[in-house]
């Protein structure tokens, strides 16, 4: 049974620190027996898309290039799967939001860019990312068949059934999301109670296992709500970190649970794939 680990942190004064306190954290993973080891979303930046300014888009890095090259070597090193989530320059004006897997022979398998862009009050995502053309890879890696989507993506269960069709064992969610100071009293028990729902539904509909890693700590007046966590294809959380904290939430992943959920209850058996070409369209009125 591989074990993941999902490095719940904050936010740094620079890239620089932000990556040697990362290394720190991947190497205690891998000291704690971690085979899959997961960064929080866009783990080398602040969560700078609170408000639009082109000079930030100075922190993007090119893919691949150093960031990638060092984190290669990282896996190589340590014989762990890392999968991280940074902000790509593509090419002028042309950036995404994309995961980055490494196996554990430190070879990059390939990105995922982003596809669902948010646009909120404190989310200005779509100034800053271009929707992702990845399609839906699925790696097989040295410790399981891995599908990784990126924070607004665990919102949507086309993208969840789709990587789940491709293989995959577990889905993973690099995050940044959090509670707006104006909403929170009101609204914040509601809006991580969706969120983790959702993606616990995802885990159920698929048979998978689900692993979200979320920031902690509060920035530019967002307050990061953490409770990273995993859920097994059950949807039960099997693990769950602090709200507040920093924290390496470790859980291993029992891939024969997979297999005998997905034999239990088979829902790609039974899928109309016959009936559903109206998912193609925006709207059905």
């Amino acid at each position: 049974m591989p074990r993941i680990a999902l490095l719940q942190s904050g936010t740094f004064a620079s890239k620089e620190a932000a990556f040697d306190h990362h290394e720190k954290l991947i190497r205690e993973a891998a000291e704690g027996g971690a085979e899959i080891v997961v960064t929080q979303e866009l783990f080398l930046t602040p969560y700078f898309c609170t408000v639009q300014e082109t000079e930030r888009f100075d922190l993007a890095d090119e893919i691949p290039g150093s960031v990638t090259d060092r984190l290669g070597d990282l896996a190589a090193m340590l014989g762990v799967v890392i999968v991280s989530s940074l902000f790509e320059k593509r090419g002028p004006g042309l950036y995404h939001n994309t995961a980055v897997v490494h196996d554990a022979d430190g070879s990059m398998l390939g990105v995922y860019r982003k596809s669902h862009i948010p646009q909120d009050p404190g989310f200005e995502e779509k100034f800053y990312f271009t929707p992702g053309d990845t399609d839906w890879p699925v790696w097989e890696t040295k410790f399981g068949k891995l599908g990784v989507l990126v924070c607004w993506d665990q919102w949507y269960p086309e993208a969840a059934r789709l990587m789940a069709l491709g293989g995959a064992q577990v889905l993973i969610y690099p995050t940044a999301i959090g509670w707006l100071p104006e909403e929170k009293a009101e609204l914040g028990e509601a809006q991580h109670c969706a969120w983790e729902t959702v993606q616990r539904g995802h885990a159920v509909a698929n048979g998978c296992y689900v692993a979200a890693v979320n920031r902690s700590g509060t920035h530019d007046g967002t307050e990061f709500w953490g409770q990273s966590f995993v859920a097994n294809p059950y949807g039960e959380v099997v693990a769950r970190a602090s709200v507040g904290d920093e924290e390496i939430l470790m859980h291993d992943l029992d891939f024969q649970q997979v297999e005998d959920f997905r034999r239990i209850w088979p829902f790609f058996r039974d899928r109309r794939v016959d009936a559903y070409g109206d998912l193609t369209k925006r709207w059905r009125g």
